[in-house]
Order: C-alpha cells, then structure tokens, then sequence
C-alpha cells in the first residue's frame, strides 16, 4: 500500500545514504534536495524513486559513477565556461554550473556554462528554477542514454533530452516547462512497471514498427536497443514526430559539441565487451539577466499577464480549467506540503534495503509502523 512519507524525513535520510556511500556531505545534502524537491512537485519519476537504480546502484554496484566530483573548470572565457565532471554527482555538478552561469550574467548579462563527463542530474527544472530566484532567465539540457528513434526509424538513438526554460513572474512560481523531448521518458516508464501498470499505447515503437505496452520488457528492450521511445508528435511525420525529433538533437548537439563530449550511441553506459561504462553525459546552462533588458519588476508582471490571459480564454467542453506550465507542480506542492510524497510498496523495499545495507538505524518510515 502506498504510505506517505514527510519530506524532511526523506531528505534527511537521502543526505545519509549518500554520505555512507562517500558523498561529501555538503554534496550528499545537495543532491538529496534535488531528488526531494521533484518529489514536492509531484515529480515522482525524478524523485526519492530514482536514489537506488540510478545513483546508489551505480555507486556501489556498477561502479561506473563517482561519489567525490571532481569539479574541473577547463576553459573560462568571461561570459562562458567549460566543465568537465569526471563522472562525478550530476547534481553537485548542474548546481554549481548553473551557479558560474548566473555570476557570469550578473556581470555581462548573459552567462552559459556547458559541461561533459557528467551524470544523471536530477529534474532539469532545478537548474532554471535557481536562475529565477536570482532574478534571471534560466535555460537547461541535457542528453542521455539511447532512448529515441529518429523519425522513420527504430532503433533508439537520442537521448530523452529535456530543454527546459525558466522564467520569473508576478506570481507564487515560475512559468518552468519542464519535459522530456520524447512522449514519455524513462523514469515514467520506471514508475508504471513499479506500479504494474501497462504503458499506454504509440510511446514506444519496437523494431518490427509497432507499439509495445508491456512496462518491465521496455525497460529491458531500451537496454538491448529492441524497443525505442516516439519523439514528442509520436510516430512518423503526420502527427509532427518530427519537431520532437528536432528539438532532441538540438540538445544533443549544444550538449556535446560545445564541450567535446560523447554523444548518442556512445552514452549507452556499455563498453565494447558489454560492460557497464560511465555515461559520460553533457549538459548545458544558460542564466539570462533580465534587468540588463528591462525592469525585473516590469518583466515579472508582464510574464504574470500573459499567463493569466492564456488561463482566462476560453475553455474546451468538458475542461474545468487551462494551466501554464509550472502550475501544476506548483499545485502539486500546496496538495503535498503537509502530507509528504506518496512511497509504493516497490519504493519501501528499496528504501529498507538501503538503510539495512548501510546501517542507516535510526531511520524508521511511516509504513513501518
């Protein structure tokens, strides 16, 4: 049964476990915040569910990430920056470039910092989120293992790659459109096969052509390269499979020839004698600082009109409301805020196992009880 779990319960525990497995703990409480910070907005893919298959299992078990990140700054050149990872935290690492990103536009009023040998690092939203607390536009991406299939094609090629903006307003969040460039992403799937749900038909085309539903053999097929997921407008050209297919390689391309990093096929995570291997990911941050365009203030409140206007028009039959993005995480948090994130059954057990293997014993959950 699914159990609620208070988020300062979690976030604490998330920053312990990554200590005991060599985090630094400035860094372990970095990426917790991050992990906990999707949970509160409703995020699950990306939240407490990701902390054991995609870091604590890389870690310890395939030993293909870096718990200490070494942080390398290779080129600097004013407004810009290039980062090399070293297969460190991809939260420490998305942190702090966002964080050069956003000083380097208080002084030029734009700033982009790009980095490679980085990975997982977390919801994208995170990074543009901070550049909107600092008063500025924010602007992430990042690629990923093989997961796409371009568009008349079957074998997964890009990456889910998110490209995710950040802006301020006038109102109690910022609009933050934060989306893989695939119809479904890899983490949901994940969710639905804890859940033992289906995956809805048309997300993920196999070789042979056709969709495929059955969540746990996805997940597989995406490893063995016998299953890909459909750009966002789906399969082939009718529906616009092919704008998705664009806006994926738009990531793929500033997250990798900027800095030199791997791309596509090379991001499977598996050597040539099938083992596993770091992913080697690139991402990239751009902070924009508006009021060396015009008054924040101004901008906020003429952002804040816009998407009041968008929610005022006019309603299709049957629709109880139109939302602008970054409102429904928004809605999300005030619904959750005092219950805490929802942990299934699946997610207890991975949890359990975690304290039980690192000794964490003064953790007790809700669902214990």
């Amino acid at each position: 049964m699914t159990c609620n779990v208070p988020f300062d319960l979690l976030e604490a525990f998330m920053t312990d476990a990554f200590k005991a497995i060599g985090v630094p703990e400035e860094e372990a409480k970095t990426c917790a915040n991050v992990l906990v910070m999707s949970d509160k907005r409703g995020i699950d893919s990306h939240g407490v569910g990701r902390l054991k298959p995609i870091y604590y299992d890389r870690i310890i078990k395939q030993k293909i990430q870096q718990p200490v990140t070494q942080f390398e700054i290779v080129r600097d050149m004013a407004a810009t920056a290039v980062v090399d990872g070293h297969h460190g935290m991809g939260m420490v690492i998305g942190k702090r470039c966002m964080e050069m990103a956003i000083e380097k536009a208080h002084t030029y009023g734009l700033g982009m910092v790009v980095a490679r040998n980085s990975t997982h690092y977390g919801f994208a939203a995170y990074y543009p989120i901070m550049a909107c607390n600092a008063g500025m536009i924010g602007l992430t991406g990042t690629n990923a293992r093989p997961s796409i299939a371009p568009t008349f094609g079957v074998e997964n090629m890009l990456g889910t790659n998110p490209l995710v903006f950040g802006m301020p307003t006038d109102e109690g969040f910022p609009f933050t459109n934060d989306y893989a460039t695939s119809i479904i992403q890899r983490g949901k799937i994940e969710q639905y096969e804890r859940e033992g749900k289906d995956c809805p038909p048309g997300l993920v085309i196999g070789r042979d052509g056709k969709t495929k539903t059955d969540s746990a053999q996805i997940l597989k097929e995406l490893v063995s390269g016998e299953a890909a997921l459909t750009p966002i407008g789906g399969i082939g050209e009718e529906t616009g499979g092919y704008k998705g297919y664009g806006f994926a390689t738009v990531v793929e391309l500033l997250s990798a020839a900027l800095q030199q990093g791997k791309f596509l096929s090379a991001l499977s995570g598996i050597d040539e004698s099938g083992k596993p291997q770091p992913y080697g990911l690139g991402h990239f941050f751009m902070a924009i600082n508006i009021e060396h365009f015009c008054d924040l203030a101004a901008f906020k409140k003429t952002a804040g009109d816009i998407l009041r206007e968008l929610r005022a028009s006019q309603k299709a039959p049957g629709a109880d409301r139109i939302y602008t993005c970054g409102e429904k995480e928004h809605l999300a948090w005030l619904e959750r805020q005092d219950k805490g994130a929802p942990i299934d059954e699946a997610l207890q057990k991975q949890l359990i196992q975690i304290r039980d293997e690192q000794n964490l014993t003064r953790y007790r959950f809700p669902f214990e009880a």
